[in-house]
């Protein structure tokens, strides 16, 4: 079966030649459709860079990123993103900031207005699916830190993407709030099967979300070591205080250390 997002010895490097910093070096990596990855290693070692190869928000300096069979030279649009901060628009409720992928996104914009109601009663039902249900009318600065991040999660998937990027979403999260998320997360995916890339910093969130672990070595970011995760769906917090998933985390602990 051919790999959904294929990266093939892809670099990314920032600035002019003469002063040409490389974030990630001859990193290859083979996700299938509807497969949950996570990606870790130190700070500045490319994590949030190689995202913007995989959405086309930056081109490979060298070798290639393909998403579903076709080279990515520019922007796709069957990305979705969420960010560590939510980025909420503080002018917008929470259903017009889950609404906007509807209004820019094509085939959606085009149909919007026509379509308005439809599309409202999809975004209702995502925000019900992660307990916002009577903060639709709510603005940004009267949620909580854990209800934007809710909400921002809802943005990104409203128009269905089938690749769904994750740039350290609870990193900002009390250690409470941020658990909470992965079951909400995790029940997401498990509905919609988007294939998830998620960037963290956070061993205990990779092992509990994904299904495969690639860690980063400093930068430039290279892969250099790739972890099944095998535990049961759907997981929850006790699944965190079995003896086989300590001995993961402190794994790839040991597999950062190293590099």
């Amino acid at each position: 079966m051919n790999p959904f997002v294929q990266l093939t010895n892809a670099s990314l490097a920032y600035g002019a030649e003469s002063e040409r910093l490389l974030a990630i070096e001859d990193v290859s990596m083979s996700i299938a459709e509807g497969e949950f990855i996570a990606l870790v290693g130190p700070s500045g070692c490319g994590k949030s860079s190689l995202l913007k190869l995989v959405s086309g928000l930056h081109p490979a300096f060298e070798g290639e990123v393909t998403v579903d069979g076709k080279l990515v030279t520019s922007p796709i649009s069957i990305c979705g993103m969420a960010f560590q901060n939510s980025t909420l628009l503080p002018w917008r409720t929470t259903l017009d900031n889950v609404l906007l992928p509807l209004e820019i996104v094509e085939p959606f914009a085009r149909d919007f207005r026509r379509k308005r109601g439809e599309y409202e009663a999809r975004a209702l039902a995502l925000l019900h699916s992660v307990g916002l249900s009577g903060f639709e009318h709510k603005f940004p600065w009267e949620l909580s830190g854990g209800m934007q991040q809710r909400a921002s999660l809802c943005r990104a998937l409203i128009h269905d993407p089938r690749v769904l990027l994750l740039d350290e979403p609870f990193g900002a999260l009390d250690a409470f709030t941020r658990e909470d998320l992965w079951e909400v997360l995790q029940a997401l995916w498990i509905e919609k099967r988007p294939t998830v890339i998620l960037v963290t910093h956070d061993l205990r969130e990779a092992a509990y979300l994904a299904e495969t672990i690639y860690v980063s070595s400093p930068r430039p970011g290279r892969i250099v070591s790739r972890t099944k995760v095998d535990f049961p769906r759907p997981r929850t917090l006790e699944t965190t205080f079995q003896a086989d998933f300590i001995d993961t985390v402190h794994g790839l602990r040991e597999k950062i250390a190293r590099h």
